[in-house]
């Protein structure tokens, strides 16, 4: 029987039963009153997060929470959580912020003091005064419910009343008030919810299965009836089109509770018209519950990738990394890492803080690390840099010396000794490296022009190369051929085997060799690569002795090339033993460690210009 049953006695004097409406869920067609006001706390959260707008700004933040807390409508507590989510997000990113300015500024990380945070004040101030509200509001909404529970109770008294005694007209008018003012009485504290409808529901029984009236009114109040539950039953129908899921759902709960309110209908017709509304309701139960599980499958994607990001931060070999590019490079990593962070929504509430903790402490972690090396790189640089003014004493000390082969030899282990220190500061690199060569300079000029004997053989030298000069013009004016390649090569490895040109020539003599050597690659398509090659192998003819230095330089470049693709090949494993959600990461190490092994074997065929150069 319906809960709030009004039918009318049947001829025989026998009242019928009707079912009782679920509010929420159905099971085996039978309906359970302990489904009021199911839907928890949490289920709202989520469904209600993603349709609150996110703000920009802590200030715009503040500035709700006011407005919430002057309106006095403090009653949504998802938009609080999600206001309170949304502060402390940009209250993180700003104190980052502030420490990676003081970092990159060239402090300690462990000695930063972030400075008060007025803005934190005004939100905990708003959220004091939202606090006291809530707590007002929830302490009246108790008393309401105590005092509606009271007011039921007197009701079920009133009506056990009338159950007991002369059962008439006036005692069935007296009934439909009693229904109607249980209806106006809202929500009871919810443990009493299933007692009081028991007993509710016992006596309206009883009373009805005792009252006679006449078969007219129980027909009209039928007729009636079937009318409002029809209506429910094609309003529940669209909410399964509606495109809103939470809305449909709730709304549904208000149906429901109105169809339980709402008295039988004719007995052939009460199982039809249940089956009608209760297939309608589990229609948008579905709905509902798809839709948070597609809630959470997302958010537990969002997870996986969040954990992929953690182990490749957690991942990186940061006592490999020995210069200033390799931090770098390593830096723009994390800093890209953090900004793919930022695109990624929600994970799981419980995992949510805990996968942002640890991402927190691997950057941490790493911007600390970063901070500690180039506090001991600038100490090593001061060092360095003083070890390199000393050499410049040293230098400037002989650059007057007659003695050409001693001092020329002296001066050849000061270089060599320049090439094992280190880095300096990037400021005063250049002022100390000019300081130190134009003593060398200086002494070699002068030795220069004390062995005068050495112009002759610098003009047969210019001779050999305009000759060179020649014989590529005809190969570059002359038909394609299968050798012409090896023709360019030979005469090209004969130019380098040519001493020094007379200074004054050695730049126009070059230029012209260069211009027909890179017309013959561009008429014979000489790979780039070795087009670097050759040039470089050109400059090393053309541009002075330092062969060692260079293979040094060169050695030094190879090793951080090597060290460069070992740590993305390490990643690479890393990240596709851990998950499958790094696909596009992978791909772009890929082409780094493609672009790295090209550079790599360039490096080697240099070295090896740089070998033949020295025997020759």
């Amino acid at each position: 029987m319906d809960p709030n049953e009004t039918s009318l006695p049947q001829e025989d004097g026998k009242l019928e039963e009707d079912k009782t409406v679920v509010a929420e869920t159905v099971t085996d067609g039978q309906p359970s009153e302990a489904t009021e006001n199911q839907s928890t706390e949490e289920e709202l959260a989520v469904a209600e997060a993603p349709l609150y707008e996110m703000r920009e700004t802590r200030e715009e933040v503040i500035a709700r929470l006011k407005e919430i807390a002057e309106e006095g409508d403090v009653s949504d507590k998802q938009e609080l959580d999600y206001l309170k989510l949304n502060f402390y997000k940009l209250h993180r990113a700003a104190h980052e912020a502030a420490m990676a300015a003081w970092i990159e500024a060239g402090n300690e990380a462990g000695a930063f003091v972030p400075q008060r945070d007025t803005l934190e004040d005004d939100y905990k101030e708003a959220m004091g005064v939202i606090k006291q509200k809530r707590n007002a509001l929830l302490e009246q909404q108790e008393a309401e419910r105590e005092e509606n529970l009271q007011k039921k109770l007197a009701i079920i008294e009133r009506l056990k009343s009338i159950s007991e005694g002369v059962i008439d007209s006036n005692a069935y008018n007296e009934v439909k008030q009693i229904q109607q003012e249980w209806k106006e009485i809202k929500n009871i504290p919810a443990g009493r919810v299933n007692e009081v409808w028991k007993s509710y529901q016992l006596y309206m029984e009883k009373f009805y299965d005792l009252l006679k009236l006449n078969n007219e009114f129980r027909e009209y109040d039928f007729k009636k009836n079937l009318e409002i539950k029809t209506r429910l039953c094609e309003e529940a129908e669209k909410l399964a089109e509606e495109a809103d899921v939470v809305a449909a759902f709730r709304q549904l709960q208000k149906l429901h509770q109105e169809y339980r309110e709402t008295g039988p209908v004719a007995k052939d017709l009460r199982e039809a018209l249940w089956t009608r509304f209760k297939n309608a309701s589990t229609e948008v139960n579905k709905r509902h519950q798809s839709h948070f599980e597609a809630i959470k499958e997302a958010e537990q994607n969002n997870l996986d990738q969040k954990t992929v990001i953690c182990e490749i931060v957690e991942g990186m070999e940061l006592d490999r990394l020995t210069g200033f590019a390799q931090w770098e490079e390593k830096t723009k990593e994390v800093l890209a890492l953090q900004a793919k962070w930022k695109t990624i929504g929600y994970a799981p509430q419980k995992m949510n803080v805990k996968i942002f903790e640890r991402f927190r402490q691997a950057c941490d972690n790493f911007f600390s690390r970063k901070a500690e090396y180039f506090k001991q790189y600038k100490e090593s640089m001061n060092e360095n840099l003083g070890k390199k003014k000393a050499l410049c004493e040293q230098a400037e000390a002989l650059k007057d010396s007659t003695d050409w082969k001693e001092t020329a030899d002296k001066l050849t282990k000061l270089q060599k000794e320049w090439k094992t220190i280190g880095a300096v500061p990037h400021k005063q690199s250049d002022a100390v490296w000019k300081r130190f060569i134009a003593a060398c300079d200086y002494f070699f000029e002068q030795k220069g022009k004390a062995t005068s004997s050495q112009r002759s053989v610098e003009g047969e030298n210019l001779a050999k190369k305009r000759e060179i000069i020649a014989r590529l013009t005809e190969l570059n004016e002359g038909e394609v051929a299968d050798s012409v390649e090896r023709d360019v090569r030979a005469l090209m490895k004969e130019w380098n085997a040519v001493g020094h040109v007379p200074f004054k020539e050695k730049d126009k003599v070059y230029k012209e060799y260069r211009t027909v050597v890179d017309a013959l690659f561009d008429k014979f398509n000489i790979s780039a690569s070795q087009k670097n090659l050759n040039k470089f192998r050109s400059n090393l003819a053309g541009g002075g002795n330092s062969l060692t230095r260079e293979r040094e330089k060169l050695m030094r470049s190879y090793e951080m090339k090597k060290n460069e693709i070992q740590t993305y090949e390490n990643n690479i494993g890393f990240l596709t033993s851990s998950s499958k959600k790094g696909n596009s990461l992978v791909a772009e190490m890929n082409r780094k460690i493609e672009k790295l092994k090209a550079d790599l074997q360039l490096i080697v065929d240099k070295i090896k210009v740089i070998d033949e150069q020295e025997e020759a």
